[in-house]
């Protein structure tokens, strides 16, 4: 088992920035593959970004594409999204996810594809 805590999440006015982290305990932190989705209101989850194992791959949806960066470091266990250039379409409820990450897909886009979830965290982007 993998435990995924979000923090981060707060009201921003358009074009501001905000950084979510998510902090992992449990079995080998490095050994998972790491994503983002949020899910807004009245709308499916969907995914925002992903992130391999070892860091060395990232994928990103392209609503957030050159505005938003996933990063990790594993000796704290934890997974970042920095998010510039905030919209209002992005205000979302955000949530990470875990999957054992050195078998299969380094990068996974589905819902499906994850173990692990996180609570999340909301993040408001006002006009």
């Amino acid at each position: 088992q993998v435990q995924l805590v979000e923090s981060g999440g707060g009201l921003v006015q358009a074009g501001g920035s905000l950084r979510l982290s998510c902090a992992a305990s449990g079995r080998t932190f490095s050994s998972f593959a790491m994503g983002w989705f949020r899910q807004g209101p009245g709308k499916e989850r969907e995914f925002v970004a992903a992130i391999s194992w070892s860091g060395g791959s990232t994928y990103y949806a392209d609503s957030v594409k050159g505005r938003f960066t996933i990063s990790r470091d594993n000796a704290k266990n934890t997974v970042y999204l920095q998010m510039n250039s905030l919209k209002p379409e992005d205000t979302a409820v955000y949530y990470c996810a875990a999957v054992a990450g050195k078998i299969g897909p380094l990068l996974r886009v589905g819902v499906g594809e994850y173990d692990f979830w996180g609570q999340g965290t909301q993040v408001t982007v006002s006009s």
